[in-house]
């Protein structure tokens, strides 16, 4: 990669960082980040109402300006646009694709205020030109990827080292303009499933900058009956909404948590729609489809099904969020 690629390179150093930072950037960032700080509180604690984005995950068997069409015609408020390997946008195209993506959806009236990354890493050379990319985009909140457990490292070591890459990653974020979100999953690998972890890891930070997606089908799945606390633990930390739903089946390998459409299964979308009423919490929300619909589910590029079932779909889950 040439210095053209990737005009700074980044060492986890936060001193480095700043000691390279160019200052006209700085400079240019300073306003800007006044204006986004004061917007983002205002929409995260309820001085606007939620835009209900479709991930666009479920939409890549569409180019961009059908996509942006799609989601128009079913009602939704914006996309939440997968810029990682094998999403919409290439993390090695940013550069000449998102800009594409985020003008088509902007030609449909559609608003790009989230995006999905697999960034974990300041030091990675995509993480810079994904964060400026987006920035210049006008994206304000970016999903990271995930870290995760290793049962040969200590689980205290593995929160130390994500610590150290957030921390870097704030500092970037700052230096972009551009707000960082964890997504909290379910599962015995991924860090954040235990939610504490995320106050571990965020309580030292500069939460204008990083911050949680929180995702009430994962907190469900890990918390039962005890995922207000974990919410109202979290409330402090949320800048971006996850929809989606499960039941628990018996199968063959034993119970598994499986996906089905908002409103038919565990998920108390009628508890948790009041709590995010009570904390003030307005930020974006992206639905997830990822129960069978024709392979959209898993991000196909090909459907397997009638597309109308699929937009069907989506029309249904977006109703009912909408009637919440």
């Amino acid at each position: 990669m040439n210095s053209q690629d990737c005009p700074i390179e980044w060492n986890v150093s936060r001193r480095r960082f700043l000691g390279m930072a160019v200052a006209g950037a700085a400079l240019s960032s300073l306003d800007f980040a006044r204006t986004a700080n004061a917007s983002a509180t205002s929409e995260n604690k309820g001085g606007a109402s939620r835009k209900i984005c479709i991930f666009s995950k479920h939409l890549q068997w569409l180019d961009y300006q059908e996509m942006a069409k799609t989601a128009r015609e079913i009602g939704f408020d914006g996309i939440d646009l997968t810029v990682r390997p094998r999403g919409h946008v290439l993390p090695e195209r940013v550069r000449e694709d998102l800009p594409r993506a985020v003008h088509a959806a902007r030609t449909e009236a559609l608003d790009v205020p989230m995006m999905v990354t697999s960034i974990t890493d300041p030091a990675d050379p995509l993480t810079e030109r994904i964060l400026a990319t987006a920035s210049q985009a006008g994206i304000r909140y970016y999903r990271m990827g995930y870290y995760q457990y290793d049962d040969s490292t200590e689980i205290r070591q593995t929160l130390n080292e994500a610590g150290a890459k957030l921390r870097d990653l704030v500092e970037m974020n700052k230096n972009y303009n551009i707000v960082g979100t964890y997504q909290n999953h379910s599962g015995p690998r991924y860090v954040g499933a235990p939610l504490w972890d995320l106050d571990i890891l965020f309580r030292d930070l500069d939460t204008r900058w990083i911050g949680c997606q929180f995702d009430i089908r994962h907190a469900t799945v890990e918390g039962g009956t005890v995922w207000p606390a974990h919410f109202r633990f979290m409330s402090r930390y949320i800048n971006t909404l996850v929809a989606k739903d499960f039941k628990w089946s018996q199968t063959d390998k034993g119970w598994r948590a499986e996906n089905c459409p908002l409103g038919e299964g565990m998920v108390d979308f009628s508890g948790y729609s009041k709590m995010l009423k009570k904390a003030g919490i307005a930020g974006p929300m992206s639905l997830h489809l990822e129960y069978p619909i024709g392979g959209a589910e898993h991000g196909a590029q090909r459907l397997t099904g009638d597309k109308q079932q699929v937009i069907e779909a989506m029309r249904k889950d977006l109703r009912f969020l909408r009637n919440l």
